[in-house]
């Protein structure tokens, strides 16, 4: 007689994977349903083929050698994460659309499964926003785009957000005619203003057309091929269609209603800090919940999320303000935390390095950037010892490698003057921190900390 299932996961995707491999690791018997392999949108049309793109297009790849690239890396990163391996490894699977039938049971194609305890991580899918004569294209997704059978003359990208940016840059130094159309006055408009700019800079140095404050009115077929994109002040025709405008959660079709797990008006499914949904048994995480929709934070998710439904690890909390990310533009932009207006109401102070400034990017050449650090009291302690760290924002060539020694010194809630005081490598990018860190403490090169401004 087979063992009863302690936790159902539903998704196979990062979060799903975390959730799955934590209860696992456990000791539970776990059952993992996904709708085809696991391995989810990061792996086959989002982090692993994006940065398998950039890549090439940085190398200098053509566009079929930087092609051949992205599926070789999509199918050697993909085949670690198969049914077959996952079994293999003792967790019990099953292919297909999950849906609930009741708080403790779900039924795929036909098949019920039970458990005291499920986690959803069912991700999330291009949003497709309603602009007129979208639906009489064959536009592309971050879905689609990876799968061109031949490099475009030209293409138009709607959305100047993280995957417009990075899908832009890497197509444009591929030899395609790249134009970027954003209702924002601004590209990564999450982001520090002075980011932005760096970024746009940037992009516009590799020729592509930024069209800032553009609101697409129309979209249309052109008979002789391409589409036609139409704003209230210009009429284009491009050889394919970007839509690059952010994500919406799959959490339709999971008969979510039967089970009773509320969601937001958007979709999203509401949870607590703990990943708990409204329903006492279920759990949620990654890019379903609406929070942090990057790979990284929803393996935190579904790892926290299994351990609080298997009482594993009560006391974690998931802290959306500790964990960092970044936009692989090229330069990159990464933070972590606050930003200098979030952070003005709360005494933050900000130091501020220009890359111009700093040895390791002169003598690369590569001084389009700043490393801009936020520091606030801390509690008890207050400002002694320059406080804590409450936000940062890098835009360098290694920005992503950067933050994440400001995002450890958050998590740890390090005084800043540890993090002045740690020595680094010198001349490596990371020597950058605590060279802006100096800041608060004294002057240094003519600069010091200031007040956060909103």
């Amino acid at each position: 007689m087979a063992s009863p299932i302690d936790l159902i996961v539903i998704g196979g995707g990062s979060a799903g994977l975390g959730a799955a491999n934590a209860g696992q690791r456990a000791g539970k018997n776990v059952l993992l349903v996904n709708d085809g392999e696991p391995g989810g949108d990061c792996t086959f049309w989002g982090c692993v083929p994006s940065k398998a793109l950039i890549s090439q297009s940085k190398k200098g790849a053509s566009f079929d050698e930087a092609m051949a690239h992205v599926r070789s890396a999509v199918n050697r990163i993909g085949a670690a994460e198969t049914f077959s391996v996952l079994e293999g490894h003792g967790m019990k699977t099953a292919n297909g659309r999950a849906a609930f039938v009741g708080s403790d049971t779900i039924e795929v194609d036909g098949t019920r499964h039970s458990a005291p305890r499920i986690v959803i991580a069912t991700g999330s899918r291009a949003f497709v926003p309603p602009v007129p004569g979208l639906d009489t294209v064959d536009f592309l997704t971050n879905k689609e785009v990876f799968s061109l059978p031949r490099k475009p003359a030209s293409i138009a990208v709607l959305g100047g957000g993280p995957i417009g940016v990075e899908i832009s840059q890497a197509m444009s130094r591929l030899g395609v005619a790249v134009t970027i159309f954003e209702m924002s006055d601004r590209l990564l408009a999450r982001e520090e203003p002075e980011a932005s700019i760096a970024v746009a800079e940037a992009l516009s140095s590799d020729g592509i057309d930024l069209r800032l404050g553009a609101a697409v009115t129309n979209v249309a077929p052109v008979p002789t091929g391409g589409v036609r994109v139409q704003t209230s002040s210009s009429s284009d025709t491009f050889d394919q269609l970007l839509v690059a405008t952010g994500r919406q959660p799959n959490s339709e079709g999971l008969g979510l209603d039967a089970a009773g797990v509320a969601t937001t008006k958007r979709g999203h499914i509401e949870t607590t800090d703990k990943l708990e949904t409204s329903v006492d048994g279920i759990y949620a995480a990654g890019d379903v919940t609406g929070k942090l929709p990057f790979t990284h934070a929803a393996d935190e998710m579904g790892r926290l999320a299994a351990g609080h439904a298997l009482k594993l690890s009560q006391r974690w909390k998931f802290k959306e303000h500790w964990v960092p990310w970044a936009t692989f533009s090229d330069p990159e932009v990464a933070r972590v935390g606050l930003t200098e207006a979030q952070a003005a109401s709360k005494g933050g102070r900000v130091a501020y390095l220009p890359l111009g400034e700093f040895d390791r990017a002169i003598t690369d050449g590569e001084t389009n950037g700043f490393v801009k650090i936020i520091a606030g009291p801390k509690p008890l302690t207050r400002r002694a010892f320059g406080g804590e760290i409450i936000g940062a924002t890098i835009v360098a060539p290694r920005a992503g490698e950067m933050i994440n020694e400001i995002a450890l010194a958050m998590r740890t809630r390090m005084f800043t003057a540890r993090l002045g005081q740690s020595t680094h490598a010198y001349p490596t990018w990371g020597f950058a921190i605590p060279q802006t860190v100096a800041q608060f403490f004294f002057e240094q090169n003519g600069r010091e900390a200031r007040p956060a401004r909103t």
